[in-house]
């Protein structure tokens, strides 16, 4: 299901999305990603998301429509959905967009594990 774009791996039911391109810039590169997100919540029923942006440098405005969407697919099964690991630069977009109000974003993988109550050891 997971495209080469994605890494994706369940840490005691919080299932975290890592980013293995350092551009999100291409259209049909977005809409595979969405697609594969999307299936995350809509067919696996995935409640508790971590999208680590670590190895992200650049992001288009398309992206984040995609991440908007996956935010009310999560919301819409009780679910919720964190940022961690957002470049300063990004954050910038994010902040710029008014979206810095609608995402929860940590500044590390490790620290939205933990407000899920999951502690790497």
């Amino acid at each position: 299901m997971a495209s080469s774009h994605l890494l994706i791996e369940d840490y005691a039911g919080v299932t975290v999305v890592t980013f293995t391109d350092s551009s999100i810039l291409d259209a049909a590169t977005i809409d595979q990603i969405g697609k594969d997100l999307y299936h995350l919540t809509d067919v696996q029923n995935k409640q508790k998301l971590v999208l680590d942006f670590t190895n992200v440098k650049f992001l288009s405005s398309h992206a984040l429509g995609v991440f908007m969407t996956l935010q009310r697919k999560a919301n819409a099964i009780k679910g919720v959905m964190v940022i961690a690991a957002l470049r300063k630069e990004l954050m910038k977009v994010f902040s710029l967009t008014g979206l810095d109000k609608l995402f929860k974003f940590y500044p590390s993988d490790t620290a939205a594990l933990e407000s899920f109550g999951v502690r790497l050891s």
